[in-house]
Order: structure tokens, then sequence, then C-alpha cells
């Protein structure tokens, strides 16, 4: 039986008396390690959704794309041309596009080099680390030294590491971590990635 608006209003009034006080308990400022993965679509459009949102604060932000080698999507199009963001597509491609693990971890490491640039640079206010979790589940990269400079990183900066099968290490350390699922995907169903969607 549906609510009526008294019982509606006391519901509310507990449930804002919730959310308030745990709103008056939150009072630190961090940089914030999110980690963004899961088999779903939308890891990546979620963190440049946040380097959108630092725009809008007037502040600075880094992205790293360690697996994409296309310099044509609209994200890196519109946002890669924004002052205050440093873009860097640094992958070859897919792995299963290359097919040469020596040039796929040379690569790696040379897009690792660029990202300890950004981790270790106070006036990028967030830093975007763009399907990362595939290089550390291959061993591209040492998860260590990756793990390493991301605790050296300035106390302010916030990263978002984005990605398939994240690695526990990631997520232990992180201060946010989310899970895309897979429920259905177009692709499956014989449609191509369609401009201002999936590219």
């Amino acid at each position: 039986m549906p609510e009526n608006s008294a019982q509606h209003q006391q519901r509310m009034a507990r449930k804002k008396a919730v959310v308030d006080a745990a709103i008056s308990r939150a009072e630190q400022d961090k940089g914030l390690l999110l980690v963004l993965t899961g088999n779903g679509k939308g890891k990546s459009s979620s963190a440049f959704g946040m380097v959108a949102r630092t725009l809008g604060y007037g502040l600075k932000a880094g992205v790293v794309q360690f697996i994409k080698s296309r310099r044509d999507t609209g994200e890196e199009k519109f946002l890669g041309q924004q002052p205050g963001v440093q873009w860097q597509v640094l992958g070859d491609g897919f792995t299963w596009d290359t097919q040469n693990r020596g040039a796929d971890i040379a690569s790696a490491q040379r897009a690792w080099k660029v990202a300890q640039g950004f981790l270790g640079d106070a006036s990028l206010h967030l830093v975007v680390l763009d399907e990362l979790t595939y290089l550390l589940n291959y061993g591209y990269l040492d998860a260590r030294q990756v793990c390493a400079d991301l605790v050296a990183r300035p106390p302010m900066q916030h990263v978002v590491i984005t990605g398939r099968a994240a690695p526990q290490s990631l997520q232990d350390m992180a201060d946010t971590v989310s899970e895309i699922r897979d429920v259905k995907h177009a692709f499956r169903s014989g449609v191509r990635a369609q401009p201002g969607i999936d590219l």
C-alpha cells in the first residue's frame, strides 16, 4: 500500500538525519585513489567525467592512456585540447593487435615514466591512469614500483585508475573502488562502436 504524505515526510526526515550525521563525521581532506574496474562499459568515461569536473573548478589534470593508441576519440579531441589538461596517448593498441610482448613491455615502461612525472607534479589536481590494470596483470610493469609511486604522490593529488580485473594490491590501497558490471552490450548484437558513445 502506498505511503501517505505524513509517512513519507517522517521517512525522509529519518533519512536526512542519517545522511546529515554521516556528512558531519567526514572532516578530512586528502588526495583520493579511486579504482574503476569490472567488465562493464563506462570506466574510462567516468574517469573523464572527473577530468571535466576538475576543469570546472579551474584546476589541472593529467591523463595517461596506456593501451589505447587512437588519437581520434571524442574525449581526447575535446578534453585533450582544453587548457589545464595534459593528455598523453602512449599505448600501441590492444595486445591482440600488437601481438608483440617485448614491444608492449617497452611501451608500458615508457608510458609509466610519463605517469611518474604526472604523479610528481603537485600542480595536477587529478591524474587519470587509463587502463593501467592490464599492464599490472600482464606483468609489463613492476607492481611494487607502481604502488610506491602512488603512495609518494603529492598529498592532495587525486588519482583514478581504470581497467578490468584490478589487482587486489590496488584495491587494498584505494580509497574508493567501483566495480562496473556488464549486463548487456550492443556490440554483442553486432552494433559497431558509435561516435560520442564508444569512441
